[in-house]
This record gives C-alpha cells, sequence and structure tokens, in this order.
C-alpha cells in the first residue's frame, strides 16, 4: 500500500461514524414526532367521545323537564317558588350558554343557582336544567303574548272496526298551545360542558 492510499483511508476513518450519528438524531426526532402526533389524536378523540356523552346526557334533562311541565300544567302561569328553575316569561336578558358579552351571565356552578340540578349519571357527567315558557311576561296565555304552536292530528285512519273513518283525510287542528324552552347544561369528565335546548309543548 503506498503512502497515499494509507493517508486516504487515515481521512476517511470517522466518516461512516458521522454520517450514522446524523440520521440516528433525524430518526429520533421523526420517532418523537410520531408519538407526539399519536399522542394528540388520541387525546382529541377522547375529548371527542366525553362531548358525545355529554350531549347525549342531556336527553335526561329534557326528558326530566317534560316529566315537570306534564306534572304542573296548573301552575305553568306564573313563577313557582317552590321551582326556582322555571319562569313564566323567557327573560330575554338572561344569557343561559355565556356566550354573549352584552348580557349577563347565568350561574349554573353557585350553590344559589336556581337551576334543578339532577346530578351525576353511570358516565360522570352532571345534568342541570333550566324552563322558561316562551311569553313576554307572567299571566295567563290569552293575556299575555306568547309564542304559541297548533296542535294537529291526522284524520287519515288506518281502518279498524272501532274507528269512525272520515271521509277523505288531513290534518285536523285541535288546540293552540304555549312553547317552553328547556336548556340543559351537561358538565362532565375533563372539564366537558355541553349545551342542549329543546322546544316543548
Amino acid at each position: 500500500m503506498s503512502a497515499r492510499t494509507r493517508l486516504a483511508a487515515r481521512r476517511e476513518r470517522g466518516t461512516i461514524l458521522f454520517v450514522a450519528l446524523i440520521v440516528l438524531v433525524a430518526m429520533s426526532l421523526a420517532g418523537i414526532a410520531l408519538m407526539r402526533s399519536v399522542d394528540t389524536n388520541v387525546l382529541i378523540a377522547g375529548n371527542l367521545a366525553f362531548r358525545q356523552g355529554a350531549t347525549a346526557a342531556g336527553d335526561w334533562g329534557v326528558e326530566s323537564a317534560r316529566s315537570w311541565l306534564a306534572a304542573n300544567t296548573a301552575k305553568l302561569n306564573i313563577d313557582q317558588p317552590g321551582a326556582t328553575f322555571y319562569w313564566a316569561n323567557w327573560q330575554q336578558n338572561l344569557d343561559l350558554i355565556a356566550n354573549d358579552p352584552a348580557k349577563p351571565d347565568y350561574d349554573w356552578t353557585s350553590n344559589a343557582s336556581p337551576a334543578n340540578d339532577l346530578g351525576f349519571d353511570s358516565a360522570g357527567n352532571r345534568v342541570q336544567y333550566v324552563i322558561h315558557r316562551l311569553c313576554d311576561v307572567a299571566g295567563a296565555p290569552n293575556v299575555v303574548q306568547c309564542v304559541k304552536s297548533s296542535i294537529s292530528v291526522s284524520t287519515a285512519g288506518t281502518g279498524g272496526s272501532n274507528q269512525v273513518q272520515p271521509v277523505g283525510g288531513g290534518n285536523v287542528n285541535i288546540a293552540t298551545v304555549v312553547l317552553y324552552r328547556v336548556t340543559v347544561r351537561v358538565t362532565g369528565p375533563r372539564n366537558t360542558v355541553s349545551y342542549v335546548q329543546a322546544v316543548l309543548h
């Protein structure tokens, strides 16, 4: 081996190590980025699952409010002192979901909060609701301004020995009823908060 060959071999010694270190650092950074991406995706999926669970729990609040309205039909024209979660007017200056800076927020978290607190469901979601009659003020619906809806039934019928068959078919308006807005707030794990609103009659 000539002196020139020995000198070239001496210069190349360590080059492979340097390249290998660069590749190792690049692979380590790629692995860390992949792990962070997977962790973020898992966190997002978990949060979405908690939010969907909280929204589904809102059905409990809506059904509870519907049952309360059905059991107290004779008392709905005025605010109920024994049920501080019910108002006989729509309280247009109150922000129930804290998204309007021009209106005062409704305090769901205070111990003095008038929301009806149903407690926690099996998934750990706390369910609360309030009911507003969609009228401008308290009073009889035929005296004050209210949002109303007509209930209609179909006259088409399906037949049967005990059923009166009308001529033709269609819908017949039976009565006009006042509407009620139910606002449900569900607080779940990981500070999940979901609002569900429903209009009932």
